[in-house]
């Protein structure tokens, strides 16, 4: 399903209640996030709700989709600060319940695969929020990332790595990250994009093959998921396609 919004207060405040539905309609549901410049009202929208119609997260797992290696967990460019800053203190949660992917680890295979049992052990991926990468990734899959891959560490995209690494002044980072089968097990999906840098990959995402140049593209696959466009990233997109 395809859904246009006509101004970026409607596109936040729809995406927030895309989220306060589902946890009123499964309450101990487990609901992945993701961080970056699409998403940031989203959640800020959604933690206002939380808290001015006591809305219980009590039974909620919130999880981030990746993160970023190499660097301090307070480092406002990690995945885990963002998250906490815009939601998840905010809310009063509890971060033994926020579960997010390690910034730093002796052994990242061991501890992704942890991760990607944790959210198992708790009923697996209820509703995941995707933003849409400018190149077409999700999360850190990379163009040519095998759509049977899982959660690992992989490569960023050079303009992030470049931009975190100066901000951070750290080089050697990467992104550990969901893989695009897990992203395909969740339940239901919710892919946000706006903004017209994304008007051409919107379109080859949902117009085009489906390829592995292009992770995105796999979304066609799945049974349950909702496109979230403003009018300038669903502008190469044909009306008869859009709810």
């Amino acid at each position: 399903m395809i859904t246009l919004t006509h101004n970026i207060e409607s596109f936040d405040s729809l995406a927030a209640d895309r989220i306060v539905r589902q946890i009123i309609n499964k309450p101990d549901s487990v609901i992945g996030l993701s961080t970056g410049r699409t998403t940031g009202a989203m959640h800020r929208i959604l933690a206002s709700r939380i808290v001015d119609e006591d809305i219980d997260v009590s039974r909620v797992t919130f999880f981030g989709l990746d993160e970023v290696t190499g660097v301090d967990p307070t480092f406002p460019g990690a995945c885990v600060a963002m998250l906490k800053n815009e939601l998840i203190d905010k809310i009063g949660y509890k971060d033994c319940d926020f579960l997010m992917l390690p910034t730093s680890s002796l052994d990242f295979a061991g501890s992704c695969r942890e991760f990607a049992d944790e959210l198992k052990s708790r009923g697996g991926i209820d509703f995941l929020v995707l933003g849409l990468g400018e190149n077409g990734h999700l999360g850190f899959n990379q163009p040519g990332s095998p759509f049977g891959c899982t959660a690992r560490v992989t490569d960023m995209d050079p303009a992030l790595y470049s931009r975190l690494c100066a901000e951070s002044g750290r080089t050697g980072l990467r992104g550990a990250t969901l893989g695009i089968k897990d992203i395909m097990h969740a339940r239901h999906i919710l892919l946000v994009a706006k903004g017209a840098n994304k008007t051409q990959i919107a379109a080859q995402m949902l117009l085009g093959p489906v390829t592995e140049d292009l992770p995105a593209s796999v979304l066609q696959l799945h049974p349950s998921v909702e496109f979230l466009f403003d009018a300038d990233a669903a502008a190469l997109i044909p009306d008869n396609s859009i709810c």
